[in-house]
């Protein structure tokens, strides 16, 4: 896959939610999403977005103590939350492999980069930071590298 990069500032936590949801629609089954930013930098408001396309009707939090929910939509999304996790010995612990290569639907990985030698080369990398302005994001997303955080 030819890798690709965009960049788009969103205004509000709707308009990052919709970003994702359009973003949804261009990810196949299979897809790895690794989602970078700091503390409070909105990837669990992204992976609602992404929940919210894919037809997930429960609310959807941050797994930071369950590690990893899984969701049934018109396409299952597994959203993965390794804060707490040191690294990729931690990882493997949890049967991560298995979404990482077998999970036919989206896996949403928060702090991705605790696990950067575990993934897939054909992740997308999503990267949120503070916008200009108050409340806003720089959501920049990379589809076809695996070193595009």
């Amino acid at each position: 896959m030819e890798k690709t990069t965009r960049q788009v500032e969103t205004k509000s936590a709707a308009e990052t939610q919709a970003l994702a949801a359009k973003l949804a629609a261009e990810m196949p089954a299979g897809t790895v999403l690794c989602l970078h930013g700091e503390l409070g930098a909105g990837k669990t408001c992204f992976v609602q977005g992404l929940a919210k396309a894919l037809g997930v009707r429960r609310a959807v939090g941050s797994p930071t103590f369950t590690l990893i929910n899984e969701y049934r939509g018109t396409k299952p999304l597994a959203h993965v939350d390794l804060y707490r996790v040191r690294g990729a010995a931690d990882a493997f612990g949890l049967g991560l492999e298995d979404y990482l290569f077998h999970f036919d639907g989206i896996v949403a990985i928060e702090w991705a980069e605790r696990i950067a030698d575990l993934l897939p080369a054909d992740c997308w990398h999503v990267n949120l930071a503070p916008g200009a302005d108050e409340g806003s994001r720089l959501v920049t997303w990379v589809r076809g590298a695996a070193d595009a955080k």
